[in-house]
């Protein structure tokens, strides 16, 4: 129990940074989290607050079909994401971001947290519950899974921010999934 917590605030930490860099720089990222970010830019509302309530619907998804423990983890890490992206800016800020190089630390970093979360039987919601889903499923590898649903996102993109930020921004999500991709098998992790 104690390391899946410490995993879960841990994963959602490096995800939440992440998130940080990618705000700061006006970028966005594929996902649930992207589509929270469209609507962030879009009607101005509360980062954390969207990514929270966009991802309530694919609970009941997770829970038919990845199981109760699965779909609680996930509620939590999602609950603790969105709390950490609202506090995260009280204790860290950038004086200086190069936008290509927030795209891709953003995107590692991103990558690295959700396999965290992976690793303890949890995700960021959304997208990844239905990208591992089709892994359980189907044998389809997750990271590929989410970036196509990202590129469809990203594609929402250019309704918020300019081409070069969804350019980036494509950057940023090919790095995450790319982590993704190389590092998470099937059966390589108890729970999933």
């Amino acid at each position: 129990m104690f390391e899946d917590v410490q995993g879960v605030l841990t994963g959602c930490l490096f995800v939440a940074l992440a998130v940080l860099m990618l705000r700061e720089s006006s970028l966005l990222t594929g996902g649930t989290t992207g589509l929270a970010f469209l609507t962030h830019y879009l009607g101005g509302w509360p980062l954390g607050i969207v990514l929270f309530m966009i991802n309530l619907p694919f609970y009941v998804f997770g829970l038919r079909t990845l199981g109760r423990t699965f779909t609680i983890k996930t509620f939590c890490a999602v609950g603790v994401l969105a709390l950490q992206t609202e506090l995260l800016p009280a204790v860290i800020g950038f004086e200086h971001l190069n936008p290509v190089f927030s795209a891709i630390m953003g995107g590692l970093l991103a990558g690295i947290g959700i396999l965290i979360l992976i690793r303890h039987g949890a995700s960021l919601g959304g997208v990844t519950i239905l990208a591992l889903y089709f892994q359980k499923l189907r044998g389809w590898r997750a990271g590929w899974v989410q970036m196509g649903f990202d590129c469809l996102i990203l594609s929402l993109g250019l309704l918020a921010v300019s081409p070069d930020k969804v350019a980036l921004s494509v950057l940023g999500a090919a790095a995450l999934n790319f982590v993704i991709a190389v590092n998470h098998r099937p059966g390589r992790y108890f729970g999933i």
